[in-house]
């Protein structure tokens, strides 16, 4: 025992502290024993004392008054309380008394303040924690509509309490709209014949019309609630936005309909129809917030729990699984992410397990993949899954190919774009638009890809890789051709791959490709790449596997050999194709300064007559139409192109194709007041001596005509 403490003085209270030295022997099980005390003037008397328990060789030396602390009412020390399970007609014993800090265990605010605590049928007073009924009790009180979720009161968060909030009030107006609905409509059926005696006109009998009177039953108006209510839950946080849309999709499995025979009144209309019409949009977005939302775990697998335990209608059983969405985490979908499995099934207890997912799943999937630049997993994923949407499934994977670019994969990018996926019927190439296959040749020839997600949107482009080598760039972009039928008849693709073929593979990072000026290679390469050309087309038709040969496609003339290739299946194209094409101009624009090659097609064009003459129809029909655009290119090209642009036609051996020539000089002639350069190009034309070459009577008359307009000025 430590030495008597000195007397204190107290202002309205005092504490006293019992200090024993054998735990065993207090009653408390500790060391230190609170005395209450009430007795004042028993301590007062021995107030310079000090207070000692024989007993419990206890001595006393400091007293307090405790503090009562807020408590359950069950919990009050002060007035002693009755435990049942449910009663809740009338307070028990003294349940209703209270004390300052006793709270209600169901509203959780103080008793004083709760409007049910003596309430006959509620009773708040008898509610305490030993009982099952007041525990769901307190839990829905406090967790209102969400007490359905199954949610523990921790989960609950501000965000799955808005929704709870909407989704009760949208409960109260459904009601009151499906009443309606209950209710129907009397319409009154045509008018048949009376059957009654006496027999009356029709319409007259109150018996047999009110026996013909209809009840129809219009599930529009519940319809429009329930949209308007789904449109508000997407602008909602997700976690509202899905309870919101669970607790949807329960109310409106409930709804049945009343009429005894099918009434065909409009998708909205008709219950049958209007139920899983909403029911598809709310699975729909639910499988897309799965996926899309990081939710904790606990929370994802309760709003799965929570849509099974709905009890679908006949007309609705379709959509008993459409929740069952694996997680990220899932065994089968994680090894085909990393890709461990690229069949996207395996064994388990004996049979094949298949990574089989909902469309809008996937899409879903593909889309967060997209965010995260993980190029090389949507690849592995979209060509493993499964779908029973294969049109789709298919659309998604004929992104494959512009995925692999992204990650830098260019000729395996290639390799997609001719060869189905899975089970597909075609390839990626039999859809493609020129538009695409036009990107896909640039991404090849420059090792870049557009910044964004999709290839057609305008934007800034990034180097990620190695362009593919010329050799192998032109036998892809002829296979692809030759795949599609659409694009080979398409003047815009051979257009395409004439002005890939002869441009830098430097991209700009607008997306713009530097244009090359090849110098002419010597006759005797030219007549060697169009021997073997002939062969290697023909191959790569049949889609045969076809190697360059080294000798022609030299390190040093690789540019120059494919554009001559390039020359060879546009001849190729003409020869078998000209009635479809629609255009012939923007091909013989894309050889840009590389005037040689362009000559080098047109003089295999004079051997055919009708080729010839087709040709240079639309030419002239194209430069007749296009003048405004013709004239913007030449005022941007500038007159040494259009000079060597027009000597090209206006030398050309054969009349016909003299013929585009002069009609450009003429338009030039007709509008020299929109080409300030018109007078370069006359000088053009006196340095290169064309008014001295052999040409025809009529080039010769339009030439002189032309130079002598600015001689005169």
């Amino acid at each position: 025992m430590g030495p008597p403490k000195k007397e204190q003085e107290e202002e309205e209270e005092q504490s006293i502290i019992l200090i024993s030295d054998d735990e065993s022997e207090t009653t408390l099980g500790n060391s230190v024993l609170l005395v209450d005390p009430l007795s004042k003037p028993a301590l007062e008397e021995e107030k310079s004392e000090e207070v000692v328990d024989e007993e419990c060789e206890l001595m006393v030396t400091f007293c307090k008054q405790a503090n009562v602390m807020p408590h359950a009412r069950h919990d009050c020390t002060i007035h002693p309380f009755e435990r049942t399970e449910c009663d809740r007609c009338s307070p028990l014993g003294k349940n209703a008394d209270i004390c300052d800090q006793c709270y209600c265990y169901i509203c959780d605010k103080l008793a004083s303040e709760c409007q049910n605590w003596t309430t006959p049928s509620l009773c708040h007073c008898n509610a305490h924690n030993k009982s099952k009924f007041w525990k769901d009790q307190r839990d829905f009180a406090l967790a209102g509509v969400l007490v359905m979720f199954g949610f523990e009161l921790t989960d609950i968060d501000a965000e799955l309490r808005r929704g709870g909030d909407l989704l009760l009030k949208f409960i109260q107006e459904l009601s009151v709209e499906y009443n309606k609905y209950l209710i129907g409509e009397r319409m009154p059926s045509i008018q048949e014949e009376c059957f009654c005696l006496p027999k009356l006109p029709p319409g007259q009998c109150n018996v047999c019309r009110s026996r013909n009177t209809e009840v129809v039953y219009r599930y529009s108006g519940v319809f429009a609630l329930v949209t308007r209510f789904l449109n508000q839950a997407e602008t909602e946080s997700p976690k509202a936005a899905a309870v919101m849309l669970l607790g949807a999709a329960k109310e409106i499995a409930l709804h049945k309909d009343p009429a005894l025979s099918w009434q065909n009144l409009g998708h909205t209309a008709s219950l049958k129809v209007a139920v899983p019409c909403l029911l598809q949009r709310i699975t729909t977005q639910l499988q897309r917030m799965l996926v899309l939302c990081d939710f904790p775990k606990s929370l994802y697998e309760k709003f799965i729990s929570f849509f099974q335990s709905i009890s679908l209608p006949c007309h609705c059983f379709g959509f008993s699984n459409s929740l069952n969405v694996v997680p990220w985490d899932h065994g089968l979908l994680t090894t085909v992410l990393k890709g461990q499995n690229i069949t996207g099934h395996r064994t388990q207890k004996g049979r094949k397990v298949f990574l089989w997912e909902a469309l809008p799943v996937i899409e879903a999937r593909v889309e967060k993949l997209e965010d995260n630049m993980n190029y090389k997993e949507v690849v592995r994923y979209l060509r493993a899954v499964k779908c029973n949407d294969t049109i789709g499934l298919r659309d998604l994977r004929d992104k494959i190919p512009f995925y692999l670019c992204k990650s830098g994969d260019f000729l395996d990018a290639t390799h997609s774009l001719l060869f189905p996926v899975g089970s597909l019927a075609c390839c990626t190439a039999c859809r493609l638009t020129p538009c695409q296959f036009e990107v896909y040749l640039k991404m090849f020839r420059t090792g870049s890809v557009p910044v964004g997600k999709n290839m057609l949107d305008s934007g800034p482009w990034l180097t990620v890789g190695s362009p593919l080598k010329n050799g192998v760039l032109i036998k892809q972009a002829l296979r692809l051709l030759y795949s599609n039928i659409s694009l080979y008849r398409n003047p815009k693709c051979w257009s395409s791959l004439i002005m890939i073929l002869g441009s830098s593979s430097l991209l700009e990072r607008s997306g713009h490709l530097h244009p090359l000026t090849l110098k002419e290679p010597p006759l005797d390469f030219q007549k060697g790449v169009l021997a073997v050309g002939g062969g290697l087309l023909e191959d790569l038709k049949a889609r045969i596997n076809v190697s360059l040969p080294s000798a022609i496609f030299t390190p040093h003339l690789h540019h120059e050999a494919c554009l001559i290739l390039a020359v060879q299946a546009v001849q190729q194209m003409l020869f078998c194709d000209l009635p479809y094409l629609n255009s012939f101009l923007e091909i013989t624009l894309a050889f840009g300064n590389n005037f040689w090659a362009l000559r080098l097609l047109l003089e295999h064009l004079s051997y055919e007559e009708h080729i010839l003459q087709g040709t240079v129809n639309l030419i002239l029909r194209d430069l007749n139409r296009q003048k405004a655009t013709m004239f913007k290119l030449w005022q941007n090209l500038g007159p040494q192109y259009v000079g060597e642009f027009l000597c090209l036609f206006l030398t050309c051996r054969h009349r016909k194709m003299q013929s585009i020539g002069l009609f450009a000089l003429n338009i030039i002639t007709e509008n020299l007041h929109v080409c300030p350069w018109a007078k370069h190009l006359c000088n053009f034309f006196h340095n290169v001596g064309l008014r001295h070459l052999p040409l025809g009577t009529a080039a010769h008359n339009e030439v002189s005509k032309f130079i002598n307009i600015f001689e005169e000025l």
